[in-house]
């Protein structure tokens, strides 16, 4: 019998893992924008990170990811770097095409007192009928900060790095980081649920946090 897990939204969304200072607003993925009065040490890492992370123009982002089908010592440790990966760039989830690799995997920590969890070969088998508008940012998309539609509420079968069956189900913040990074695996991206003005308004952000960290 495949595991269950419930993952419900909570009232606390503050604290980025790696710093001590609480996030303002729950993002999906920190942007490539500098954070305020992060530490010299957790500013490195972040940087460093972020430059593995494949930029809106790379094709691979809008590339469809091919299912795993080895579940092998070379599949744990491509989950422990996207793990690693996340952490360290501040974010809340990745997919393995942000990292160019076309493998239908994702990782996210919703919370920062959360496991990591794992999602191979992920499927949406049901989404609420409840909707909620929500900011989203991604990592791949620095500067970038839009209101997306997503479900309230999901339910995931998906393997663990091991092969083994596992349904997740999860409501809030976590059922939105799922939908963020399956988006991914599918080539989507949140610049693809906004409008037409609203794309343009968010390409113009990703302009100038691009000219801001060139310029430091």
């Amino acid at each position: 019998m495949a595991e269950v897990q419930r993952l419900k939204e909570r009232e606390s969304r503050a604290g980025a893992r790696g710093e001590s200072e609480p996030r303002d607003e729950p993002e999906l993925e920190e942007d490539g924008s500098e954070p305020e009065e992060l530490d010299p040490e957790v500013r490195a890492r972040r940087d460093a990170a972020l430059r593995h992370v494949r930029k809106f123009g790379d094709p691979v982002l809008r590339a469809s990811a091919v299912p795993v089908e080895r579940f092998d010592d070379d599949l744990r440790v491509e989950i422990a770097q996207m793990g690693a990966l996340m952490d360290d760039a501040l974010g809340v989830g990745l997919a393995a095409t942000q990292v160019g690799v076309l493998h239908r995997v994702l990782v996210f920590r919703a919370y920062p007192e959360d496991e990591m969890t794992a999602l191979v070969n992920p499927v949406l088998e049901w989404t609420s009928e409840e909707r909620e508008l929500g900011p989203e940012g991604c990592l791949s998309l620095p500067g970038v900060h839009v209101e997306v539609e997503r479900a309230s509420a999901v339910r995931v079968r998906a393997r663990d790095g091991e092969g083994e069956e596992i349904i997740v189900e999860a409501e809030g913040l976590p059922a939105r980081v799922i939908q963020h990074e399956i988006d991914h695996l599918d080539g989507v991206l949140i610049l693809d649920h906004i409008s037409a003005q609203e794309r343009k308004e968010a390409m113009r952000a990703m302009r100038e946090a691009q000219a801001a960290a060139g310029a430091r």
